[in-house]
């Protein structure tokens, strides 16, 4: 949502790919071979997870978290090569889609290459060791944002990148670095590539709140976007959550997604995502069929950016161990495809990325009832486009008298 995002990212799919586990392999050159389908699925851009090489010293599992990073400026060798990396963004362009990689510029493995030649642009603890901020990740020691070489150094790191091939970044965890570091990055960035995407990882009010109370510093959607083309939709998944939990009304989690609609800026883009890398698969979320199907038809419609994770396409309920081998298991019966391709091409029409949106209130708890029409000056109605969702087995009679305009054609 900077002054510069287009909304054409509203009608945009991003197809993640966590290379280790994507493959038996596990490489870039084997997950290069899938880009067809993937392509075929209705994806514009692909999001490749960090593919750089991970820390040795307290590394968890056997393989180590892609996010505990000890080169930022190197491919992970069980991964290929840097030659490898470009192949895969060369046929990733040939298909006509974009390419996207994980910046994680909040902290790196304890035996980065950064700490071995900078410990100095390291956030150290009251007994002088450095650490990080957030207890439970203790294979990572974070960085200090506040050294202007460090700053400089990474910048640097982002323009090496899109020298490569890239299209934009997945930014890790952004909230938790300082936002003129952000813009700056940006600012500078944009003199190489001023359309590359960028996509932060906003992160959920109750870790923000947290990180506030702490008194470490934390971005708000408002702030990340000032900076970023597209911020995680966490504010309403966070409610979802506790709806799931049984702790929130499926009403309270509309109500957090109407919202958005008067507190972001007219150009606002939200990730709208069923399932990610850090989250259970949405079919452990919603094991009924019939509601998982919903949900995930509804995520599709809504105004935004839509993710799909590796394997969601396949109905996988199975989310990857982030720290070992763990393969997406591709089903043979690949019968959610077909769906999720058919709901990615109605995400296409211009309508989704320009139309007025709306969540419509209903009187049945457990039915999402959407729609777009066209932003006519005059706000006469020449196209519309309506959604109705039912994600709880509810019995009532809708009233769909406030959706429906008059003279519509979709």
């Amino acid at each position: 949502m900077a002054t510069q995002t287009p909304i054409s990212l509203r009608n945009r799919t991003i197809y993640s790919i966590f290379v280790r586990n994507h493959t038996e392999a596990g490489t870039l050159n084997a997950a290069q071979r899938d880009l067809e389908r993937i392509r075929a699925l209705g994806s514009d851009i692909v999001w490749l997870m960090p593919i750089h090489p991970i820390g040795v010293k307290n590394r968890k599992g056997v393989l180590g978290s892609p996010y505990a990073i000890s080169d930022y400026r190197a491919v992970n060798p069980e991964y290929g090569t840097m030659a490898d990396f470009k192949a895969f963004s060369a046929r990733t362009h040939e298909l006509g889609m974009k390419l996207i990689v994980d910046v994680v510029f909040n902290h790196t493995s304890p035996d980065s290459v950064l700490y071995a030649e900078h410990p100095d642009w390291f956030y150290h603890k009251s007994d002088g060791k450095p650490g990080n901020r957030v207890g439970d990740w203790s294979d990572i020691i974070d960085l200090d944002l506040g050294n202007a070489d460090l700053r400089q150094y990474l910048v640097d790191t982002l323009t090496f990148w899109l020298a490569a091939g890239v299209d934009g970044f997945r930014c890790d965890v952004a909230p938790l670095l300082p936002l003129d570091f952000w813009l700056e990055a940006r600012r500078q960035c944009d003199l190489l590539k001023s359309d590359a995407v960028w996509l932060s990882e906003s992160v959920e009010p109750r870790f923000l709140l947290e990180m506030r109370q702490r008194s470490y510093g934390c971005l708000s959607d408002s702030e990340i976007f000032q900076a970023f083309d597209i911020a995680y939709d966490y504010d309403s998944f966070d409610v979802f959550k506790l709806y799931i939990e049984g702790k929130a009304s499926f009403s309270e989690f509309l109500e957090v997604k109407r919202r958005q609609e008067y507190i972001l800026a007219d150009n606002y883009v939200k990730l709208r995502f069923c399932e990610n890398h850090d989250q259970d698969r949405s079919l452990r979320s919603i094991p009924d069929p019939r509601a998982h199907r919903n949900w995930t038809a509804f995520t599709a419609f809504e105004k935004g950016t839509f993710l799909v994770y590796a394997g969601q396409e396949h109905a996988d309920a199975n989310r990857p161990y982030l720290f070992g081998k763990d393969l997406v298991r591709w089903s043979t019966d690949n019968s959610f495809e077909p769906f999720l391709k058919n709901l990615i091409a109605l995400r296409r029409d211009t309508i989704h990325a320009d139309g007025v949106y709306a969540i419509h209130r209903t009187g049945i708890e457990g039915v999402a009832v959407a729609s777009y029409r066209n932003a006519a000056k005059d706000l006469s109605v020449s196209r519309f486009r309506l959604g109705i969702f039912t994600v709880e087995d509810k019995r009532g009679v809708l009233d769909l008298s406030s959706a429906l305009p008059t003279g519509f054609s979709d």
